[in-house]
């Protein structure tokens, strides 16, 4: 087993990592009756995806010696109704100016293949920017 997941009652959940007892609050956002207090189910989604494309860029910069550390992603989720779901994702990727052209491909392609890009539904609209001289 994974993770652990309690609903608390006000629409807000507890999610438990079992190996590591790391925990996150979710909170249902203020536009469907929640009180927008912490991530939304939706929002780790989202969130997931630029977490897993700059783990994944971490682990190839590794290989490549390039470094990494201190590149930020911004995202911006957008949703849609009927049925209510994420139409749209974006993430904004902040990353060093000082990798050469070869790396920044190889890097760029290692982050577009990263598993939570995989497992995410085609209709869901992903724009990816990758921003090399922040």
């Amino acid at each position: 087993m994974t993770s652990r997941v309690t609903y608390t009652g006000e629409l807000r959940t507890i999610c438990v990592h079992l190996k590591s007892n790391n925990e996150f609050i979710t909170d249902a956002p203020t536009d469907n009756n929640g009180l927008g207090q912490a991530f939304s189910p939706t929002d780790t989604v989202a969130t997931a995806l630029a977490s897993c494309m700059l783990t994944v860029m971490g682990i190839k910069a590794k290989t490549l010696e390039v470094e990494l550390t201190n590149s930020v992603a911004s995202v911006t989720k957008h949703m849609v109704s009927d049925p209510r779901r994420i139409s749209k994702i974006e993430v904004q990727l902040d990353l060093p100016g000082a990798v050469t052209e070869k790396h920044k491909i190889i890097l760029e392609r290692t982050a577009n293949t990263c598993p939570v890009l995989m497992s995410i539904h085609p209709d869901i609209i992903k724009e990816i920017t990758f921003n090399w001289n922040r």
